[in-house]
């Protein structure tokens, strides 16, 4: 597994949406976008 640093660039990835369509980083190039990871359910962020 690639470690990221601050100011790297993220890997594309894909995932699923809540409608169960894939969502792709690459989705979103040119845009602004913040992506928000958390460890586990119910912790605070």
């Amino acid at each position: 597994m690639t470690q990221l640093k601050r100011g790297d660039n993220a890997p594309d990835f894909s995932l699923l949406d809540q409608n169960q369509n894939t969502v792709r980083l690459s989705d979103f190039k040119g845009k602004k976008l913040l992506v928000y990871f958390y460890p586990k359910a119910n912790t605070p962020g």
